[in-house]
């Protein structure tokens, strides 16, 4: 007799997935998903969860600032914390020497800033209280606690070598690379690995791709070869319990090139950097000065479904609590002076001004 297959599409119901909460590095999702841990647990609220399990997310770079490195690096030490198999690629002549730079879990629970309290909500303007009551998005802590799906990681504290010198690690540079088909059948050999076709999920496998596009690979100039090669890597990790996260900067690609590779992306994130002078942006938003940069989700995964993901707000700040733990916050507008008869009114939102900006609160 035959054996039965698991249907893979982007519209079935993979039941087996529904095995997975037993295992510390996933968690359920809606319409059959799983997901795995960003490493940051703001993002993962964010994002409704994490990482959806065979989805493609991209991060569009800023050239003035490395910020996606910090993601990359929580993202890919959450996944070796895990024991998640990990293949990472880099422009970089020995990308193995990243790896040393991961971050290690910390303790930073014991601040506040990271709880919903009275205290944190008495710092906020009474005029805008109203408008923030209690999260609504809620990452289930149960099956053993929220250290078991992320980490609080410290940027500060690199990551013991064990977990990154064993056989679970596989690093690939892309330096000088004439074209993409080694790197191609790499990840097809990782993705190999962790097939959906086998029924229930016992373990998951991530790929970091650092700076896709970066000038220092041969191909960087071969744009369609790059988009079949983010087309073929998006059809197999859809079938595979895989997350791929890619980050490229746009502003070396044309500006079509770079529109195709978004539209290809499951989650598309941006990030960029503040100035440091920039007192309009200091008027207007509290908390300037701990802000190192913002994040911007221009698109949420949405597998099993076509139902479209609603945030209440797409632009985030990045902040370094205590220099050393990376959270993403809501913006939220500086007080204004009621004496002179302006107001915000019933608007949910922070922002009335009717001049067109990048920042949507």
């Amino acid at each position: 007799m035959a054996t039965t297959r698991t249907r893979v599409s982007s519209f079935s119901h993979n039941v087996s997935s529904l095995k997975s909460s037993q295992h510390p590095g996933l968690k359920n999702g809606p319409n059959g998903t799983t997901f795995v841990s960003s490493g940051i647990s703001d993002l993962d609220k964010i994002l409704g969860g994490g990482f959806s399990l065979g989805s493609l997310v991209m991060i569009m770079e800023d050239a003035e600032a490395p910020h996606h490195m910090l993601l990359l690096r929580n993202f890919m030490s959450q996944g070796l914390l895990h024991r998640q198999p990990l293949l990472y690629a880099s422009p970089s002549k020995d990308p193995r020497a990243f790896l040393g730079t991961l971050p290690s879990p910390g303790s930073s629970k014991d601040d506040t800033s990271h709880k919903p309290s009275h205290e944190k909500d008495l710092r906020i303007a009474w005029q805008y209280k109203k408008y923030f009551g209690e999260p609504q998005l809620n990452i289930n802590t149960n099956n053993g606690g929220h250290h078991d799906y992320c980490n609080d990681l410290d940027l500060r504290k690199p990551l013991e070598r064990h977990f990154f010198t064993s056989n679970n690690v596989d690093c690939v540079s892309i330096q000088n690379s004439p074209n993409l088909d080694a790197l191609k059948d790499r990840c097809a050999e990782f993705l190999a690995q962790f097939s959906r076709n086998e029924g229930s999920i016992s373990s998951a496998g991530r790929i970091a791709i650092q700076s896709f596009c970066s000038p220092q690979c041969k191909y960087s100039d071969m744009e369609w070869h790059m988009l079949s090669f983010i087309r073929s890597l998006k059809g197999m990790a859809r079938s595979s319990n895989v997350v791929v996260v890619v980050t490229f900067p746009p502003s070396l690609l044309s500006p079509s090139c770079s529109k195709r590779l978004q539209h290809m992306a499951d989650t598309l994130l941006s990030v960029r950097a503040i100035p440091d002078e920039d007192k309009e942006l200091a008027k207007l938003l509290t908390g300037y000065q701990d802000m190192v940069g913002l994040l911007n989700v221009h698109k949420v995964a949405r597998l099993n479904t076509q139902v479209p993901v609603i945030l209440d707000a797409t632009t985030f700040s990045i902040k370094l609590q205590k220099r050393r733990f990376l959270v993403f916050e809501c913006l939220n507008q500086a007080p204004v002076d009621g004496s002179g008869g302006s107001s915000y009114g019933n608007s949910g939102v922070c922002s009335t001004s009717t001049k067109a900006g990048p920042l949507d609160f």
